[in-house]
């Protein structure tokens, strides 16, 4: 079935292309078990993937947000390269698309300096046109500001850009951008959870964009 071609893909980071989930899911139970202790477990951590670390600190303990942030960067950079690695078919199929000539950008809420590195460690430098992170906003998703950046950057219209993500900060941020979405179903949050968002595509591989790119519907 013939659908709605596209001319650039924005992908969140973060459990999307890179899987990054136990590094996070770790680094929340190590910094909040010393402060906290017995307080979080690994079902009670799940609900910080996905907002900025400021917000999850500060509605933890507002006072306590700057030297929380603090430990948990410690603590994620340290353990980072031992423990991520790319979802299944992500590195070929970025190549592909870039091959084909769609535009591709991140759109992630974690620091440019730490995309870079899931970037380099996946070795697809040179793969995306433009990188937005949350030192380049000032309201992070689920505000449209990062995915109407990343299209100001691409050159591109909303009516030709699909944002892909593992949280209902993409979909929701997509969708108050104007452009179509797709929700990834390997994503912890689970399929259920993102389906009720109503995203225009749930994909099960990442594969799959390679034909909902032309305008064929999967």
């Amino acid at each position: 079935m013939k659908g709605k071609a596209y001319k650039a893909l924005l992908f969140d980071f973060d459990g999307t292309l890179l899987d990054t989930n136990e590094l996070i899911i770790q680094s929340f139970l190590h910094v909040l078990g010393e402060k906290f202790p017995g307080k979080y477990d690994r079902d009670s951590v799940l609900p910080f993937l996905g907002p900025t670390l400021q917000e999850t600190f500060h509605a933890i303990n507002p006072e306590l947000t700057e030297s929380l942030m603090a430990a948990y960067r410690e603590w994620n950079v340290q353990h980072h390269d031992d423990m991520v690695v790319p979802f299944d078919g992500v590195v070929e199929t970025l190549y592909r698309l870039k091959e084909e000539g769609y535009k591709l950008a991140v759109v992630s809420t974690k620091r440019k300096e730490m995309i870079g590195r899931g970037i380099n460690l996946m070795k697809c430098e040179n793969l995306f046109d433009t990188i937005i992170g949350l030192d380049d906003v000032k309201n992070a998703k689920p505000d449209p500001e990062p995915i109407e950046l990343a299209l100001e950057r691409l050159g591109v219209g909303k009516e030709d850009a699909l944002m892909i993500g593992d949280n209902l900060h993409d979909i929701v941020g997509g969708q108050r951008a104007g452009v179509d979405t797709a929700a990834v179903a390997w994503s912890v949050k689970g399929e259920a959870f993102l389906a009720t968002y109503l995203p225009t595509y749930m994909i099960h591989h990442i594969s799959e964009l390679l034909e909902i790119a032309k305008g064929q519907t999967v």
